[in-house]
């Protein structure tokens, strides 16, 4: 199946994102120019999600009227060597290639250093070429961490706008622990105020990770039951199929857990736990955010299994290979690939329910999603054949709500078995493309929209709860347990999580619909 970031958005989805533009807390102003400039523009990162996004955006006529864009790297680039690194990244079809030349002619390139004052000052003046009257200025930092307090100083120093607003966007990691991200947070507040600084985290741009609070909060079946006295348990899950690829001397330095653990996870936690906040002001929800993280203790080493890919024989390509066959990691290594960890928020509606955050690279499936297991129903009278019920939130790929529940085998027998209500979304949103996370997010920053970026009390207090597991990791060189790439992960997890009570009973199996 195709997933939605590789199409293109149909008119009903444009005219709903527009339709919903009108509801943000600050409309997006048509009389002013704005001007998005990527740092980085070189990189990666730029050529294959931002130009695309911008694109994306800007083709759906989804961006205000008078918007410029700015690359800025080391490199000597032109625009024109832009749009051939990028070209294999943009989503085209016949019908929009003047369009996609009228976005290029909107494209300017300025090369520089990211420690020199004086070419950040370069900088300023090509950007006061392209203004007419005000300009609102957002800087894209796609750039390695190491270089943002050098990089924000200089655009500090040098590149406000005298009219209008700055705002700010900040790829993660946000530091390593507690001590790094606390002296990032405050080397940027000493330069701009928090309502200019966003820190993104793609998967809170997801459709269903933004769906989450929608169920909980828009339905009033789950109010009543989304505590602890009915739910047993909630197992939060990113699994990939495929290991580090060549990478893995950048992955070596973070590890699973400050790739996708601490942030990924430890968000859509807080969403899927947070009380119902009073609006849907991006500072009333992340109030709750807070509030769930400030309940948390820390992570110990008893409360997480961890493990390291090995590789399969059985099977072909890269999956032959184990993570330290990987030239670029230490032979040594014992970076954790996988790692299933147990969590607890200590207040009234959550006391005693565990939450499981796993995460792991070689695994059997490309997965992410959401499961909330019910607890047993009491008083059986059906002979122990009731399994728990479970809601499953979907996130990746195709994105599906369903619940598990029991019924009636259709018969003469009066025998139960397991079916599902389904909401699976390229089912019932056939003709609805869904933008993609950064689509979401990169207007959201136009429109001042804060919802779904990370506040600096709420980074504060993520990396409170592992830092001192990371530490110990490293200082004591916690040797992972092994597993084999295309499983399902160390058995150890399994007794983890079955150790809490959670129930797996792997007989359930989702059959797809005749009608697709």
């Amino acid at each position: 199946m195709q997933e939605s970031e590789d199409l293109i958005a149909s008119p009903r989805s444009i005219a709903m994102i527009k339709e919903s533009i009108q509801h943000l807390e600050v409309p997006i102003q048509e009389e002013s120019t704005y001007i998005f400039v990527v740092l980085g523009a070189s990189g990666d990162l730029a050529k294959k999600k931002i130009y695309p996004t911008l694109w994306a955006l800007y083709r759906d006529g989804l961006l205000p009227a008078k918007t410029l864009f700015v690359g800025y790297a080391r490199s000597a680039l032109s625009v024109d060597d832009i749009r051939s690194r990028t070209k294999q990244y943009l989503k085209v079809t016949d019908d929009q290639h003047a369009k996609l030349d009228k976005f290029f002619a909107a494209n300017y390139y300025v090369s520089g250093t990211y420690e020199k004052t004086e070419d950040f000052a370069k900088l300023n003046e090509e950007l006061q070429k392209l203004e007419k009257s005000s300009s609102n200025r957002l800087f894209y930092l796609a750039l390695p961490p190491t270089v943002f307090p050098v990089v924000t100083k200089n655009l500090k120093l040098k590149c406000m706008p005298t009219k209008g607003w700055t705002r700010v966007i900040i790829e993660k990691p946000f530091g390593r622990d507690s001590e790094t991200s606390a002296e990032l947070s405050h080397h940027l507040s000493s330069l701009f105020k928090e309502e200019e600084i966003y820190r993104i985290d793609h998967y809170l741009g997801k459709e269903m990770v933004q769906n989450v609070m929608a169920l909980r909060f828009g339905n009033r079946i789950f109010g009543p039951i989304w505590n602890r006295e009915n739910i047993a348990s909630i197992m939060i899950s990113f699994k990939e199929p495929f290991g580090t690829q060549g990478r893995g001397g950048y992955f070596d330095h973070f590890g699973i857990i400050r790739d996708v653990m601490q942030n990924h996870l430890l968000q859509i936690l807080c969403l899927v736990a947070m009380e119902k906040p009073v609006t849907t002001s991006g500072e009333d929800i992340r109030d709750e955010k807070v509030k769930v993280l400030r309940s948390m203790r820390e992570i110990e080493l008893e409360d997480i299994v961890l493990g390291q890919y090995a590789g399969n024989p059985e099977l072909e390509g890269d999956a032959k290979e184990g993570y330290l066959d990987d030239p670029t990691v230490p032979k040594d290594s014992v970076t954790p690939t996988f790692a299933m960890a147990t969590c607890f928020i200590n207040n009234e509606r959550w006391d005693g329910v565990p939450f499981f955050l796993r995460c792991g690279k070689a695994l059997n499936e490309r997965k992410a999603e959401v499961r909330i297991q019910f607890k047993d129903v009491p008083g059986d009278i059906f002979h122990e054949q009731c399994k728990r019920n479970e809601l499953v939130i979907r996130v990746q790929p195709g994105e599906a709500v369903y619940v598990k529940l029991m019924n009636k085998s259709p018969g003469m027998s009066f025998d139960l078995e397991e079916t599902e209500l389904d909401l699976t979304y390229n089912s019932r949103y056939k003709d609805l493309i869904m933008p993609d996370a950064y689509e979401r997010l990169i207007l959201d920053v136009f429109c001042g929209s804060q919802m779904h970026f990370v506040r600096s009390d709420e980074l504060a207090e993520a990396w409170r709860i592992f830092t001192p597991l990371l530490h110990q990791i490293e200082n004591d060189k916690v040797k992972p347990v092994t597993y084999i790439y295309g499983s399902r992960g160390p058995k150890e997890a399994d007794d983890l999580c079955q150790g809490y009570g959670f129930k797996f009973y792997g007989t359930y199996k989702w059959t797809k619909p005749s009608h697709f």
